[in-house]
């Protein structure tokens, strides 16, 4: 992935969610703060990050420091995702389907922010497995990091669009030629 400079952007930051620990020690207990935090532009740059600290702010700040050093570009068809795409991380998975506008986004927690921050408007999405908010923001992270367009898919196998899309994919009144544009086109 490209390196992306968060200098240039105007960047929303939206915290997900902000997590209490305590360290039982002689004199008591010490509290700890973790925040997951997400910065966006709404036009397809997105990026998570985790930040640890003793106080709730500091927290904060590092998450978004983390964030803009994790920045990634995603595709985007008409402000919905092309195809349908599942990301994993550890026991939590998350399917990702496009959605006719006017859908909205169909998304709960940490998923539904990434999506907004990144600029999605009408998606359909479905956690499996873990619940744990964190593994499904890098879970969700991760299938957006997966999407590829057709050129990529054609570098990557080393051949073309035409010898590797089956006659199925035509409409009725294209010919091979057709498709190939509507695919590069997308």
């Amino acid at each position: 992935m490209l390196k992306i400079n968060p200098e240039s952007l105007e960047l929303n930051e939206t915290v997900v969610f902000v997590n209490r620990v305590s360290k039982v020690v002689k004199g008591g207990r010490r509290f700890g703060f973790a925040a997951m935090v997400v910065v966006g532009n709404g036009e397809g740059i997105v990026g998570i990050g985790y930040g640890k600290a003793k106080d709730v702010s500091e927290a904060i700040r590092k998450g978004v420091s983390k964030a803009k050093k994790n920045l990634i570009k995603v595709r985007m068809k008409k402000k919905t995702i092309p195809y349908t795409v599942m990301g994993h991380y550890g026991a939590a998975t998350v399917i990702m389907k496009p959605a006719s506008p006017g859908t909205g986004v169909i998304a709960g927690g940490a998923v539904r922010t990434i999506l907004e921050a990144a600029g999605f408007q009408d998606i359909l999405t479905k956690s499996l497995g873990s619940s744990n908010n964190l593994n499904i923001a890098k879970a969700t992270m991760n299938g957006l990091m997966s999407l590829k367009n057709v050129k990529d898919i054609e570098k990557l196998r080393g051949k073309s669009i035409l010898e590797t899309v089956s006659y199925t994919h035509l409409r009725a009144h294209e010919t091979p030629e057709h498709l190939v544009c509507r695919l590069l086109l997308e």
